[in-house]
C-alpha cells in the first residue's frame, strides 16, 4: 500500500498544498513548529477519519475558515482509490472514488496506517483507555467484522447500563429485558476478546526479535490482561465465563448502575525480564518497547490485508542514538514498505538510506522538495 499524493486545504497551517510522496522514505525536515507533525496528522484523518493527537486543540480548520478538506490518492494492490474527507464543525463528509460514503466502517482500510510519536509514551504510562483505542484502531483497520461488532457492542453497553439504572429506580422493571440485552452483549463481546488476543499473541511473534535488532537486547513481550479470568479462548468456554460473571456480580452493577466486566475493561501491559516495564523501565527502554510494538503490527497488516501499511515516524530520530535510528532505517528501508518521516535535521544518517528517498523541506507551512 501507498499513499501517492495528499492535498490539505485549509487545514492547520496549510490552506491550500499537495504533496506527492516517493514509494519508499519520505522525510520531512524542518525546525519545530512549521507544519511537519500537521502532514503526519493529515494522513492519519484520511486513513482513520479521526487525529491520532494527544493534548491538541480538536480545531483542525485553518483560522477565519469554515471549513478543511483532506485528499488523497491510494494505491493498494494495483487498485487505485481516491479518498476524500470535507470537515466542518457539525459533520465529515467522507467519498471514496467521489461515492459519498455514510457509514465509517465502509471506509476505514482504504488507506492503512501505523503512526510513531513521542507522545506514544502514553501508551505504557497512561491509562487502559489508552491502550484499549490502540487496539481497537488497528484491528479495525484489518477487520470489517471486529469494527462491526465492537460498534454493536458499544451500542448495547450503554442500553444496558440504562436499563440497570432503570431496575435500580423501579423495582417492578421488567428483568428479562436486561437478560435479552446480556445475552445480545456477551455474545459481540466473545469475538472482541478472541480478535483481541489473536492481534497481541501475533505481536508477541514478532516484537522481542525488533527490540533485540535495535536495542541488542531481549526479553520483551506483551501480556494481554482481559478483566475476567479467561483460561481457554474459544467461543464456548469465554461465554459460559461472562455469563457467570455478570450474573454473579448483578447486585454489584446494579448499585454502580454500569456494567462492570467485558472488554470494555481490558487492558494489556509490557513485560521486560519478567518486570512491568511501566515501572521498572527506563524512559529510553519504553520508547524503544513502543518502536517494537509498532514495527510488529507491519508483518499483521501484511498477513490481513495483503499489503503493508503506511508507517508514520514522527520525529523519531531524537527519539534514538546514532546506531538506534541507522538499525531503524535499515529495518523500514526494505523496499516493500513506505514510510514518511519528520526530523529537524539528517545528522548522523547513513547516506545509503537517504539515497532512494524523498526528502521535503518544511518552513511555515510550505513543503518544498530537494
Amino acid at each position: 500500500m501507498k499513499i501517492t499524493k495528499i492535498n490539505l486545504v485549509g487545514f492547520r497551517n496549510y490552506l491550500n498544498t499537495t504533496i506527492e510522496f516517493g514509494n519508499n522514505m519520505n522525510i520531512f525536515v524542518g525546525d519545530n513548529a512549521q507544519g511537519k507533525t500537521n502532514i503526519l496528522e493529515g494522513i492519519t484523518i484520511l486513513a482513520l477519519t479521526k487525529s491520532h493527537r494527544i493534548g491538541v486543540s480538536p480545531n483542525i480548520i485553518m483560522f477565519d475558515k469554515d471549513k478543511c478538506k483532506l485528499s488523497g490518492v491510494v494505491k493498494k494492490n494495483r487498485v487505485v482509490s481516491k479518498l476524500e474527507i470535507e470537515i466542518t464543525n457539525e459533520l465529515k463528509k467522507l467519498k471514496v472514488n467521489k461515492t459519498p460514503i455514510k457509514k465509517v466502517a465502509d471506509y476505514i482500510s482504504y488507506l492503512n496506517v501505523i503512526i510513531f510519536t513521542p507522545d506514544d509514551l502514553e501508551i505504557i504510562k497512561g491509562s487502559p483507555n489508552v491502550r484499549r483505542n490502540l487496539l481497537n484502531i488497528q484491528l479495525s483497520q484489518i477487520s470489517k467484522e471486529y469494527l462491526k461488532y465492537y460498534n454493536e457492542y458499544n451500542k448495547l453497553l450503554k442500553t444496558r447500563n440504562e436499563y440497570l439504572k432503570i431496575l435500580f429506580n423501579n423495582s417492578i422493571a421488567d428483568a428479562t429485558y436486561l437478560d435479552i440485552i446480556t445475552d445480545k452483549l456477551i455474545e459481540k463481546a466473545v469475538l472482541i476478546y478472541q480478535k483481541r488476543k489473536e492481534y497481541i499473541d501475533y505481536i508477541n511473534l514478532h516484537i522481542n526479535d525488533y527490540y533485540n535488532e535495535i536495542a541488542n537486547d531481549c526479553g520483551l513481550v506483551i501480556k494481554y490482561v482481559p478483566n475476567i479470568s479467561i483460561e481457554e479462548y474459544d467461543s464456548e468456554s469465554i461465554r459460559k465465563k461472562l455469563k457467570h460473571t455478570l450474573k454473579k456480580n448483578y447486585l454489584k452493577e446494579l448499585n454502580y448502575g454500569m456494567t462492570m466486566y467485558g472488554p470494555h475493561r481490558d487492558d494489556f501491559y509490557f513485560e521486560y525480564k519478567g518486570y512491568d516495564l511501566r515501572y521498572y523501565g527506563s524512559q529510553g527502554q519504553q520508547k524503544l518497547a513502543i518502536l517494537s510494538f509498532k514495527l510488529s503490527e507491519i508483518p499483521i497488516f501484511n498477513d490481513y490485508c495483503g499489503t503493508y501499511p503506511v508507517l508514520l515516524l514522527d520525529d523519531i530520530f531524537s527519539e534514538l542514538d546514532i546506531k538506534k535510528r541507522n538499525k531503524l532505517l535499515k529495518i523500514i528501508n526494505n523496499g516493500e514498505i513506505q514510510s514518511i518521516i519528520t526530523t529537524t535535521d539528517l545528522k548522523n544518517i547513513n547516506k545509503k538510506y537517504l539515497e532512494n528517498s524523498y526528502i521535503y523541506n518544511v518552513k511555515k507551512g510550505n513543503v518544498e522538495r530537494k
